[in-house]
């Protein structure tokens, strides 16, 4: 039988007294992250006995508008290309890539 290993990721969250974030910090020893600071995360589970996802959406309140957009365009992209490698549905995977095009441009996004 192959050894496994156990690796953890721990998240802190600082609150103000009505309990919004104040700061976001995450520590991942095995990818070399020691308590780093962030303004926002999401956080996706799947509950197989349920058959559903358990979600926490959390975001400091100083995290910027425009950095919300760019953050949330990059968890797109980066969800399109999981799904294409987890599904290998090629044609669902381009119309979640024009989708993320689409919501670049309407949110200015693109760089020249």
């Amino acid at each position: 039988m192959a050894k496994t290993h156990t690796s953890d990721i721990k998240v802190n969250i600082e609150l103000d007294e009505n309990r919004v974030p104040e700061k976001l910090k995450w520590t991942a020893r095995d990818g070399g992250v020691a308590n780093e600071e962030a303004k926002a995360m999401l956080l996706s589970l799947w509950d197989s006995n349920q058959q559903e996802s358990v979600r926490i959406d959390l975001w400091t309140k100083d995290m910027p508008v425009d950095e919300m957009q760019v953050f949330f365009h990059q968890t797109l992209v980066g969800m399109t290309d999981t799904f294409r490698r987890a599904t290998g549905n090629e044609k669902m995977a381009d119309t979640m890539k024009d989708f993320t095009d689409y919501f670049a441009e309407h949110l200015d996004l693109k760089k020249p």
